[in-house]
């Protein structure tokens, strides 16, 4: 099998393409390299193409693949670019969508909690969609293209994975956009008192990265389309993170708390309704926090 990844240089698809690798699956990885980073695929094996997904003709230089993994997107939810954001994340995947259906080959894509807006419970895919950005927005416009096409069609399977919040290797070059788990180290391995919007009661879905490449890549090989959250199911709060970095750390610093600039547009809190995630594509995350952060820190942030 050969699998085509875009966004391959990316936080996420740089991890998938690791977890294909270590399946001794062939990849071709595809990126612009505009909001990636090369360092993320300094020791790979896959066969490099520089291309961008909003050209039209981006398929010619891609030799014959078995199925695709979308991972190519603009994820700083606070570009002010409205028109670049959509661009990128929208017609961008339309592209990539008419390519998989013209070839008719497994179509595995990013989508997003951030979908969801603003919300106060565990969130499931049937519920109403409130996006509160544009980033959210254009992976909405991605799943409601999906359920479109799935209406009329069986073939082939596309498989739509509303990631919550991610963290793990590969994100540094994301930087104000990275991880809470990042920015907060950073803080602190500083002797910094770290810092988080008030009061630090905000719970998030954290979901370690080795997992979600690893859901993502075995995605493809379902035998039929859905939508689905990729999330631990078990939200926990910035303070979480404080505590499990000062026992890390072996540090006693206090949070300090300031203002939230993003509150219009910000989810203070996310869980995953993680029953499809389970029953359809069989599987769950491994890592606890705990256990993600622990390896983050021991075997990629202190090295």
């Amino acid at each position: 099998m050969r699998v085509l990844v875009t966004g391959a240089a990316g936080f996420i698809g740089s991890n998938v393409v690791n977890y294909l690798e270590s399946k001794s699956i062939d990849t071709v990885a595809f990126d612009n390299f505009s909001h990636s980073d090369y360092r993320n695929l300094l020791n790979t094996n896959a066969e490099i193409i520089c291309g961008d997904v909003t050209d039209k003709d981006f398929s010619k230089n891609i030799p014959k693949v078995d199925a695709v993994i979308h991972e190519a997107a603009i994820t700083d939810t606070t570009l002010a670019d409205d028109a670049k954001m959509v661009r990128v994340n929208y017609n961008g995947f339309r592209n990539i969508f008419d390519f998989s259906v013209e070839k008719k080959i497994p179509l595995v894509y990013a989508s997003s909690a951030g979908v969801y807006g603003k919300a106060e419970k565990k969130m499931s895919e049937e519920q109403e969609v409130t996006p509160h950005n544009t980033y959210a927005y254009s992976k909405y416009l991605c799943d409601c293209w999906v359920n479109k096409y799935l209406q009329k069609n069986k073939t082939p399977p596309i498989v739509g994975l509303r990631y919550f919040n991610v963290y793990g290797p590969g994100e540094a070059h994301k930087k104000k956009a990275a991880s809470m788990i990042f920015q907060l180290y950073n803080q602190m391995i500083e002797n910094k008192n770290p810092r988080i919007f008030k009061f630090g009661q905000q719970k998030r879905d954290f979901i370690y990265v080795k997992d979600v490449a690893r859901i993502t890549a075995d995605a493809i090989n379902l035998d039929r389309s859905v939508i689905s959250n990729v999330g631990t199911g078990e939200p926990r709060t910035f303070k979480d993170i404080i505590s499990i970095l000062n026992k890390l750390l072996k540090t006693e610093l206090k949070p300090e708390y300031i203002d939230n600039p993003y509150s219009e547009v910000y989810q203070n809190y996310t869980e995953a309704d993680s029953s499809k995630l389970t029953k359809i594509l069989k599987t769950e995350a491994d890592y606890s926090l705990e256990e993600g952060i622990k390896d983050y820190l021991e075997n990629y942030l202190k090295k």
